[in-house]
Order: structure tokens, then C-alpha cells, then sequence
């Protein structure tokens, strides 16, 4: 019998608490999902050991918002769930930079194109995205980030692996098996999460309720500004 993913740290072993708040940052994760053989799975990689946030640790595609993708163009705009789930909490521009944000990430990190590329320029497929959940990074963490957890099918991505390198044997992981690489607390918590909203009938996915965590795993409804 399988076991679920397990949680390790969040942070490496003996990293400092910084002095004060360090504001959070912007950022965009993107589970990419196929059925596999062996059941649902997810596309992760591992963090390099030299990583200052989560390093070695098995985590999705993502990272921070950038200035440019706040004006980047886009192949096909968010489906109006998606966008309304983002502007909760984002103004409409940022909410679309953070989708392009994760479609950027994903190629950047793993060499899959969801979207095309014009002249060296991408292009991003937003409208196959949906919304899964928000996580904020603990206060006393010394690198911090606000971040979208975003999810889209397999087969809406074109490619083959190969990226910048940043990630590490990069694969499909089935969501229920123990992983081979550890994983950080809250990923195992927004696996769970996604696991939950897979299991709903398609038509009740765009009803749930909005969570976010606070910290490692204080799970919260999100409620308009």
C-alpha cells in the first residue's frame, strides 16, 4: 500500500531569522496534471542544493513576479473563474501578471511551452489555468513570497523536457505515492488540496470555497478586500 506525499522543513537546517519583516513578494506556481499509470500526477522538480529558498526540495514550476510580465502579451486571455479568484486579492494587472508569470516559469524552469513563441517572445496560453489556492510565506522566514498556486492540464503544454537546469529530475510524481525526494510542508498542503479538488465532480470545482495558508499550515477562507 502507498503512502501519501510527506512534508520535511520549510527551510534549511540552522537559517537565521531575519531581524524584521521581510515584505513578500509577488509569485506564480503551476501544477501541471495528467492521469498516469499509476493515477493523478503532478509535474515537480528538485530545488538545487544551493538554492537560498527550499533548496532541495521537491517542489512545482514557480517563481516571482517580474516587472515584464506585466505587459507581456498573451496567446488567450484567463477564463473569467481563474481571473475573478485572482483579482480577490490582486488587481486586475497584477492578477494577469501572475498568470503569465506561471506560464513563464514553467518554460523557463522545465523547456514545456503552454503558449507559443514569436520571435524569441512568449506568447502564454492563460485560458487553460485554474485557480487552486494561496500561500503565504512565514514572517519569520528570511525570504518571503504572497504565492498563487495555479494548475493546468498536461496535454495543453507542448515540448520536452530541458529548461534553465534550475530543477532537478524533473518528472510526473503520482500525488498519492511517497515521493523520492522530501518535500516542504506547504507543498504537501497544497498537494492535499489539489487531491480534494480532483476528486470533486468537474462542475463543483469552480464553486468551492477560496483557502489560503498563513504560515506553514494555518488554512484560511479567503474573503474580499
Amino acid at each position: 500500500m502507498t503512502q501519501p506525499m510527506r512534508p520535511t522543513d520549510f527551510t534549511a537546517a540552522g537559517e537565521a531569522r531575519p531581524e524584521k519583516t521581510v515584505r513578500p513578494r509577488d509569485a506564480a506556481t503551476l501544477l501541471l496534471w495528467r492521469q498516469g499509470p499509476r493515477g493523478l500526477e503532478v509535474l515537480m522538480g528538485v530545488r538545487s542544493v544551493k538554492h537560498r529558498f527550499m533548496p532541495s526540495r521537491l517542489v512545482f514550476p514557480g517563481g516571482r513576479v517580474d516587472r515584464e510580465d506585466r505587459s507581456a502579451p498573451a496567446a488567450s486571455e484567463l477564463h473569467p473563474d481563474t481571473r475573478r479568484s485572482l483579482e480577490l486579492r490582486a488587481a486586475p494587472r497584477l492578477a494577469r501578471a501572475i498568470a503569465i508569470a506561471a506560464v513563464r516559469e514553467l518554460h523557463e524552469e522545465t523547456g514545456l511551452l503552454l503558449g507559443r513563441l514569436e520571435a524569441g517572445r512568449l506568447h502564454a496560453e492563460l485560458a487553460p489555468l485554474r485557480y487552486l489556492c494561496r500561500a503565504l510565506t512565514p514572517a519569520m522566514s528570511p525570504v518571503r513570497f504572497n504565492a498563487r498556486f495555479l494548475m493546468a492540464p498536461a496535454e495543453a503544454a507542448t515540448g520536452e523536457f530541458g529548461g534553465t537546469g534550475e530543477l532537478e529530475h524533473l518528472a510526473y510524481y503520482p500525488v498519492d505515492e511517497t515521493p523520492p525526494h522530501e518535500l516542504a510542508p506547504i507543498t504537501a498542503k497544497v498537494l492535499g488540496e489539489f487531491r480534494d479538488l480532483m476528486a470533486l465532480p468537474e462542475a463543483e470545482r469552480e464553486t468551492r470555497p477560496l483557502i489560503w495558508y498563513q504560515g506553514r499550515d494555518t488554512r484560511r477562507l479567503e474573503r474580499a478586500a
